[in-house]
């Protein structure tokens, strides 16, 4: 009889059962002896215990990985706006413009593309969001609808076969949230000033 091991139980003396698998009839970190195991433990022979243990492994690991793609794979809630500041769920910095894309946030610096409120969103300013295979872009003008977005930047978002939004910001976040709620694989950039 090979030798498995088990935690430490107490003993049962009654003899094991002639239709019990004898993988069910060890120990598992005590030596196996000619007893029935205790009746709470799962036991297995040494190759069978190595075989659940990496199966229960990789179900976890893929269990894991589901919900990583998952999140990674949805697009963040924007959690709060108000004048020059935003918040976007599951991110503690406080954005004052911000993009945002399925699984991610950041700071929507105008430095990076010399983007002003004239001429405005420039294709540049949403290159990163488009790579992140949006179907949808939302871009929030700023409160009083300051920021243009020049047809040029419309007909970009077209031509890589993503449906545009362009409102002012506090409606924009609104339609951004629902479409979130409804699950689809939405971007957005928001100005949260004029």
């Amino acid at each position: 009889m090979s030798q498995a091991w088990a935690e430490e139980a107490p003993t049962v003396t009654e003899p094991a059962s002639a239709n019990v698998p004898s993988c069910f009839q060890h120990s598992v970190l005590s030596p196996v002896t000619e007893t029935s195991p205790p009746k709470h433990l799962v036991c297995c022979e040494p190759d069978s215990a190595i075989l659940m243990l990496g199966s229960v492994l990789l179900s976890w690991w893929g269990y894991k990985q589901n919900l990583f793609n998952l999140a990674m794979s949805s697009s963040p809630e924007i959690a709060s706006l108000s004048w020059g500041q935003m918040m976007v769920k599951g991110c503690s910095t406080t954005y004052k413009d911000c993009k945002v894309w399925p699984g991610g946030s950041r700071t929507w610096d105008w430095r990076e593309t010399g983007t002003n409120h004239s001429p405005g969103v420039q294709p540049a300013d949403l290159e990163e969001v488009v790579k992140k295979g949006v179907k949808t872009l939302v871009i929030g003008r700023g409160m009083s609808e300051a920021l243009q977005v020049p047809a040029s930047t419309v007909d970009y978002l077209k031509k890589n076969g993503i449906d545009v939004l362009v409102l002012q910001t506090e409606k924009a976040v609104k339609e951004y949230n629902a479409l979130v709620a409804q699950g689809v694989k939405v971007g957005g950039v928001f100005h949260s000033t004029c």
